[in-house]
């Protein structure tokens, strides 16, 4: 069975792909789904699991940048820039 091209969309915000996650688990979790409903509810979830991987990867970067430690041990926070002109 093909599947259809899924549409463009924007990237998803991390909070948006948790929540939309979190809802797939609890359906799952119930077991009220087809085995159908099941494995495409898996797969979907596997995707916005990866689309929150990459967030948390890219705001993990981001702080690794912001931090510096000097000579003698010290951490400093070096000069912050916005998230978003990092991450993209």
């Amino acid at each position: 069975m093909a599947r259809a091209k899924k549409e463009v969309q924007e990237p998803l915000k991390f909070e948006t792909a948790m929540e939309k996650l979190e809802d797939l688990v609890e359906k799952l979790e119930r077991g009220e789904l087809s085995l159908e409903e099941a494995l495409q509810s898996y797969q979907d979830g596997m995707e916005l699991a990866a689309v929150c991987h990459k967030h948390l990867q890219q705001a993990e970067a981001v702080l690794n940048d912001s931090v510096v430690t000097q000579e003698d041990g010290a951490i400093k926070a070096s000069p912050w820039t916005t998230a978003q002109e990092d991450v993209e």
